[in-house]
């Protein structure tokens, strides 16, 4: 049964409590919350009559957001993870980061991100010791116009060659994850590890729903940045792999082929930038980052 083979006295039943639970919100105080809850109201019982949803299912659903609650906590969060495989992170982010000129475009931050992150100096290492191909990072931060941004502050982070962040081990480890300023110049350089790809955690509902649906939980090799800088909108962006086989189906629906760059692998003994003769492979990749203004509109 659709909504278009309801009965008119059915019909007129429904559209009845939809307009008596957005009446229950005429007394808010701040408008905002109130455009945003009778606008739930409207969309989430719109989905309800269009896909005559059963309460065998209702029941389902309402078991499957209590297990993403209770697996979520300060290391893990899972709603994040739930919103970023339904595309709701990635068309936020696409409503919050209008096109600007040139600026770098955004895309979705993750369930693993952390604050305090340790700083490292120009050069140094962020990956502390985590498995993987050492990889050469280095580029300019500028705003749109062009200019150089001195002392803009970057953060990074990534997984390692088993596809873990740090956070995913029991250990305490702090492990591939930095944040560092960019020089004078607007420059900035450091060493990661060769982004490789990796499952997004799918031990718990999220996962589980992914495999009912036929879905990967494979995430395109990235590696993430977060820039901020006065006056300028903080940009979250991660980069990826040319040439990853994942990047036309990443779960999370991040890739955007402006993101996209060239990570050039050297031989075993080929100087590196900073002078140092790697007794294994490296790779190396330049990410010019453009900043939008704080009030950047297309």
């Amino acid at each position: 049964m659709t909504l278009h083979d309801v009965s008119a006295e059915q019909a007129a039943r429904e559209e009845d409590l939809i307009a008596r639970v957005q009446r229950s919100f005429d007394s808010c105080q701040d408008p905002r919350l109130k455009e945003l809850m009778q606008a739930i109201v409207k969309h989430l019982h719109a989905f309800l009559r269009d896909v005559r949803l059963t309460e065998e299912e209702w029941r389902k659903g309402i078991e499957f957001l209590t297990a993403v609650g209770h697996l979520t906590d300060d290391k893990r969060q899972e709603f994040i993870l739930l919103s970023d495989t339904l595309g709701a992170s990635m068309q936020t982010i696409a409503i919050n980061n209008e096109a600007y000129g040139d600026a770098t475009e955004a895309t979705v931050v993750g369930p693993f991100f952390v604050e305090d992150s340790p700083r490292i100096e120009p050069g140094e290492d962020m990956s502390f010791g985590a498995a993987g191909e050492p990889c050469w990072v280095e580029g300019t931060v500028s705003d749109a116009d062009g200019n150089p941004i001195a002392g803009a502050k970057i953060e990074v982070w990534e997984a390692d060659e088993d596809g873990f962040y740090d956070v995913q081990y029991d250990d305490d480890r702090v492990t591939a994850r930095a944040h560092l300023f960019t020089q004078a110049d607007g420059g900035y350089r450091f060493w990661g590890v060769t982004p490789t790809p990796y499952p997004i955690p799918h031990d718990g509902p999220v996962g589980r729903m992914l495999a009912s649906t036929g879905r990967s939980p494979m995430r395109a090799s990235h590696l993430h940045f977060m820039v901020e800088a006065p006056e300028c909108r903080t940009l979250v962006t991660h980069i990826f792999v040319r040439g990853d086989e994942l990047l036309d189906s990443d779960t999370v629906f991040g890739v955007k082929e402006s993101l996209v760059k060239d990570f050039d692998q050297h031989p075993a003994g080929t100087p590196t930038p900073d002078g140092r003769v790697i007794d294994g492979t490296w790779t190396q990749v330049r990410f010019d980052i453009v900043l939008a203004p704080a009030d950047g509109r297309g």
